[in-house]
């Protein structure tokens, strides 16, 4: 039995030069809204300028759902200026070669949505782990059901059945030759597609991508979205532990509405240890303590455990969220006064957003590990949101499914 299946009508990228290709970041990969409407404003083609319709520079200003009618043109002329090649009845192997030459691997599939489980009473073999910002999944909904189509996959951690898969689908690169597509992202990784038909390639690499539990990596709002939609299957890539890690996913706070010193007090109040710091705030090493800056200063922090709690609400990000945000600031995970920045943005780049007055406050925090990440998921547990910033990501745009052809 697999849960992973082929794509009924795949339209995959045909690639091209700079400023004409579809494939892109992914539309919450941004720390800077104003870096999604210079990537549509130099690239036309690429699948932001559908996902993210009101960021594109003629409609910044305008609400999302005004701007649908001009995602579904967008794609529409994609398509018919040759930017997508049409392919039937496949699964699609990825690979991704990093600058120092290692290689992810994965596979474009649908997979079933009503195998989605979010608690342990809950049946799936598709865990989704982290609470999630309802607004942003509202968003998507409305663009599924716009456009017809998916540009961006769930990222599907395969947890029983990796090393074979991994192996499985390096062989099937191995002997498929030039790959239909290729793209380079900003940090330099190659990313190559290949379409596999019918027959017992495919078919082996969809039982062993669709075999046991798999774990949402990312893609949280998405795989919601595709349930609230009522999809009977949602596109995803399903990879390996052997081919991610897990990045640092920061926050930054633009205003913290008191002083430093109050905010050092009801800190503290909290049952933290804050301790200034001397040397330049990097992000920790390992988890136990966060660090922090301001243009006032900037501390080491230890943020209280509980001994009852589960070890979710004793995870770094989780204290974050209850006792720095909440209980000091007074603000609500979706405050619009937080934004959450992955792991492509470095320590120094958000010291640079204190620095330069665009935000009041940066939270640095030790990046989840790959081995507690899956533990936690297993026993169907929920990760705090936005705490694990996976790499290398699937870009958007590589392969798109057709949702008028799903079964």
């Amino acid at each position: 039995m697999t849960i992973a299946h082929p794509i009924a009508r795949a339209w995959l990228t045909t690639g091209g030069r700079a400023g004409q290709t579809t494939a892109a970041q992914n539309y919450d990969e941004f720390a800077d809204d104003a870096e999604i409407t210079s990537i549509i404003a130099a690239n036309p083609s690429s699948a932001l300028a559908v996902e993210m319709p009101h960021r594109a520079p003629e409609s910044v200003g305008r609400a999302f759902g005004d701007c649908l009618p001009d995602a579904v043109a967008r794609l529409a002329a994609a398509k018919q200026q040759g930017h997508y090649a049409e392919n039937d009845d496949v699964a699609v192997l990825y690979s991704i070669t990093a600058t120092d030459g290692s290689r992810a691997y994965g596979l474009w599939t649908m997979v079933e949505t009503g195998q989605i489980s979010t608690s342990a009473d809950e049946p799936g073999l598709v865990i989704r782990n982290e609470d999630v910002f309802i607004e942003k999944v509202r968003e998507r909904v409305a663009l599924a059901q716009a456009v017809g189509h998916l540009l961006s996959p769930v990222l599907l951690l395969q947890t029983a059945r990796g090393d074979e898969l991994h192996a499985a689908i390096a062989s099937a690169v191995a002997a498929a030759g030039a790959p239909a597509a290729s793209d380079t992202d900003p940090a330099g990784r190659v990313h190559e597609i290949w379409p596999v038909g019918p027959g017992e390639t495919r078919d082996r690499l969809l039982a062993l991508a669709g075999g046991g539990e798999l774990v949402v990596a990312d893609g949280n709002h998405r795989s919601l979205a595709a349930q609230t939609a009522g999809l009977p299957g949602f596109l995803a890539v399903v990879t390996t532990p052997e081919s991610v890690a897990i990045q640092p996913y920061n926050r930054l706070v633009s205003e913290l509405g008191l002083s430093a010193a109050e905010f050092v007090a009801r800190l503290t109040a909290t049952g933290a240890t804050v301790t200034p710091s001397t040397g330049t705030p990097e992000v920790p090493a390992r988890s136990g303590t966060v660090n922090l800056y301001t243009k006032a200063g900037a501390w080491t922090v230890t943020l209280p455990t509980d001994g009852s709690a589960s070890v979710v609400d004793n995870l770094d990000h989780a204290l974050v969220e209850r006792h720095l945000l909440g209980d000091a600031l007074g603000l609500e995970p979706g405050d619009k006064r937080i934004t959450y920045v992955g792991g492509d943005y470095s320590a120094s780049w958000l010291r640079g957003e204190v620095d330069a007055g665009r935000a009041e406050l940066a939270v640095l925090i030790a990046p989840v590990t790959v081995d507690d990440f899956v533990a936690v998921n297993l026993a169907r547990l929920k990760m705090p949101r936005k705490s694990t910033w996976f790499t290398p990501k699937a870009r958007a745009g590589l392969v798109v499914a057709d949702l008028a052809a799903q079964a």
